[in-house]
């Protein structure tokens, strides 16, 4: 037999899936950045002749296959070429969070050994110069134009080289990205992509995804994250993708009309918001064709809700940054509130290639119906957590990596999210799934949104509260709404689920990526606790 490890088998990098994806552009337009409504457009030609300057520059400076290199820039597409470069390179890319602290930024610089820090001058030249003065390790700092003086410019510097063609560098199993968890609970970590795992990212978003004909595409969230893992498959299709700083329901209707956006990648705050604005009625989204959801739950009234007004787009995706964008998959048909309603509140069926179970903590499988804990294996899996052998161990056992997301499967084989495991709530020995309760809430015509957490109360250990945010024009706040709001819970979940108490709030607080900050709303009851369970 054949040995599987010699070079007739190996798979293909990232590297080469940009070499291809920029032949196969050629003169269509690849990105659009859109600056206050002025757009600056490039070719696939012109992207392919800017990752070749920018590789020689680096070259030139003695980057080589292996370094660590970080970018930290609002969303702009010179951020990607630094992307596409190290991809075709071989170097070691860390995306910093553009909305992440000063104190973050600095530890993930040290922690991923990185020596050359790419940034945005507009949005962090005074960031990049306090990192440069705590973190000595970063010894060549580079801007994206012009620095005053900190740094190089890059885009000078590569411009005084020749374009020529790219050849990729890397070998399917270099780490070349490190994600860093949002560190919502200590430290960030680094979970660790080989290419192996972009690759099987990239192409099983193209393969298992409700991609329109023509992909026109606009990122308003940070490219450091979901949205930027949709890069590549939109340029392996040569459709064209768009971003932009920041979200308003007016900006994005605005870019919507203006490009004819066909795809896009909102969370469900965003949802909501758009839902609820008074520039949405009237304006002509009439291009979406797909609106892809995910990061954080959806309250089913509310997508039910979005499919009346913009008709059958939305598909879920479900994963996490240790099995990136394509875990399982909610198809856009599979959104149907008139024959299966209770689906609205799934995160779908695993993604094609993708083994998924749902196992308990000796690596059992549970029963159909019963609750247990998301487990993900195959070539989409991370490497471990950089530097951090424990923590890789305690995710990575009995062959699997458990995500620490609870859930059920129905009899179809389509998985519904209970919550995180660390987010269940214990009230009186019972075990209470914020989830299932905020869903309820949001099924009521005067709310707009709600978030769930546990309590510290004498007499249950944890009480059940809910934070509500009312729609425009719903009742007023009041003790009797609290408890019809009571009321209806009961009736559709039981007493053990009914919240004890109800908060209205202007506002939910959220992170900087838009996802729900469980962390934040804890905080306001367990202080002085010591720890944040009974």
């Amino acid at each position: 037999m054949a040995d599987l490890n010699q070079p007739l088998y190996q798979g293909a990098t990232v590297g080469d899936l940009v070499v291809s994806a920029i032949a196969r552009g050629g003169d269509r337009t690849a990105f659009i950045s859109d600056n206050g409504g002025d757009a600056t457009q490039w070719t696939y030609r012109a992207l392919g002749a800017k990752v070749s300057q920018v590789i020689q520059a680096l070259a030139a400076r003695g980057l080589k296959r292996g370094d660590a290199v970080a970018t930290l820039s609002a969303n702009r597409p010179e951020a990607f070429l630094i992307t596409a470069a190290a991809y075709v390179m071989g170097l070691r890319l860390t995306w910093m969070n553009p909305t992440s602290s000063e104190d973050d930024h600095a530890y993930i610089l040290e922690d991923s050994g990185v020596t050359t820090l790419f940034f945005d001058p507009l949005s962090f030249g005074d960031r990049t110069r306090v990192l440069q003065q705590r973190v000595p390790g970063v010894q060549r700092l580079m801007g994206f134009g012009d620095s005053a003086g900190l740094g190089e410019d890059l885009l000078a510097a590569a411009a005084t080289h020749t374009p020529g063609p790219l050849q990729p560098q890397a070998e399917p199993e270099d780490v070349c990205v490190l994600v860093y968890t949002g560190g919502t609970t200590g430290k960030p970590k680094g979970v660790a992509h080989t290419h192996r795992v972009h690759v099987t990212m990239i192409l099983t978003e193209m393969a298992d995804w409700d991609w329109p004909r023509e992909i026109r595409f606009l990122a308003l969230t940070p490219i450091t994250h979901a949205s930027g893992a949709m890069i590549m498959p939109v340029l392996m299709k040569s459709g064209t993708y768009a971003m932009t700083q920041g979200f308003t329901p007016e900006k994005f209707i605005r870019l919507v009309e203006q490009h004819r956006i066909t795809a896009t990648f909102l969370v469900p705050t965003m949802v909501y918001v758009l839902l609820d604005s008074p520039a949405r009625p009237g304006a002509d989204l009439s291009s979406l064709q797909l609106i892809i959801y995910g990061a954080s739950p959806m309250s089913p009234a509310r997508l039910t809700e979005g499919i009346r007004e913009f008709g059958p787009v939305f598909m879920q995706l479900y994963a996490q940054s240790e099995a990136p964008n394509t875990v399982t998959v909610l198809h856009q048909h599979e959104h149907d509130p008139v024959n299966h309603p209770e689906r609205l509140a799934s995160c779908g069926t695993p993604c094609a290639g993708v083994q998924v179970r749902l196992l308990d903590d000796d690596g059992q499988e549970v029963p159909q119906g019963e609750v247990g804990e998301i487990c993900v294996r195959g070539p989409l899996v991370m490497q471990g957590y950089w530097n951090k052998p424990e923590e890789s161990a305690k995710a990575l056992r009995h062959g699997w990596l458990y995500t620490g997301d609870m859930a059920r499967r129905d009899a179809d084989g389509y998985l519904y999210i209970v919550d995180r495991s660390k987010d269940m709530i214990i009230s009186g020995g019972f075990n209470v799934y914020p989830r299932e309760v905020e869903d309820a809430l949001s099924q009521h015509p005067a709310v707009a949104s709600a978030a769930v957490v546990g309590v510290p109360d004498e007499k249950w250990g944890e009480a059940v509260r809910a934070l509500v945010v009312l729609r425009p024009g719903a009742a007023a706040a009041t003790d009797q709404l609290a408890a019809e709001l009571k009321a209806f819970v009961r009736e559709k979940k039981g007493a053990v689920y009914t919240p004890k108490a109800i908060d209205f709030v202007a506002a939910l607080p959220v992170t900087g990526l838009g996802k729900l900050d469980k962390k934040a709303i804890r905080a306001q009851f367990w202080q002085g606790q010591g720890r944040a369970v009974h």
